[in-house]
């Protein structure tokens, strides 16, 4: 079966739409098949913003699918929003979906982080874990790689697809990976400093 983090989806495009509450607002979204999470936002997604403390500042949803994280924090926090994806049908419903909802945001097509440029406040994902360990570990490191001194990494992951084994590994690229949340076998992580400067702390840098 064709997966959702093909470049362009030849599945036969059927597009359905649903409305979704966040922090007292209504969005709309039009999704397609080919695109992660066809008419619906996921549990992991749901949880993920729900689980996010106040943000401000440039903000990446890396592996955007449709556009739901990115567009839910531009309408309601103070963030420059970038949405990425390799996706182009999903990038299309990205930039369809942020004009219906009446929010400005940066749609970038790109393969991981290849053609985005610069350093961000926070990235936020619900990562594309049928990649593959070795690409999502990759992505891991490129978003360490692509935050700014005091930035935060925000991520979902399900225990059964390795959310332990993927918190350890978080902590050889940051100083500080606290569970923010963990429901129905979803856990939410917030990543932050560099791990060369982590002195034994503990996590303290994440708090909502």
């Amino acid at each position: 079966m064709e997966q959702y983090f093909a470049s362009d989806p030849s599945c036969e495009s059927s597009p359905v739409s649903y409305t979704y509450r966040f922090r007292e607002r209504e969005f709309v979204f039009e999704t397609d098949a080919g695109v992660f999470s066809k008419g619906e936002t996921d549990f992991g997604t749901d949880l993920l913003l729900n689980s996010l403390p106040p943000l401000a500042g440039r903000t990446l949803d890396l592996g955007c699918g449709f556009g739901v994280i990115g567009i839910c924090l531009a309408a309601t926090e103070p963030v420059e929003a970038v949405l990425s994806d390799v996706n182009r049908r999903a990038l299309a419903l990205a930039a369809k979906n942020t004009e219906k909802n009446h929010v400005r945001a940066e749609i970038r097509e790109s393969d991981g982080f290849s053609n985005l440029s610069g350093l961000f406040d926070q990235i936020v994902t619900n990562p594309p874990i049928r990649t593959g360990k070795q690409q999502i570990y990759a992505l891991f490191a490129q978003s360490a790689a692509h935050l700014k001194e005091d930035g935060r990494l925000y991520l979902v992951i399900r225990r059964q697809q390795g959310a332990e084994s993927a918190k350890a590994y978080l902590g050889t690229l940051f100083a500080s990976v606290e569970t923010l949340a963990r429901k129905k076998g979803f856990y939410v992580f917030c990543c932050s400093g560099k791990a060369e400067q982590n002195d034994d702390q503990g996590g303290t840098g994440c708090e909502i």
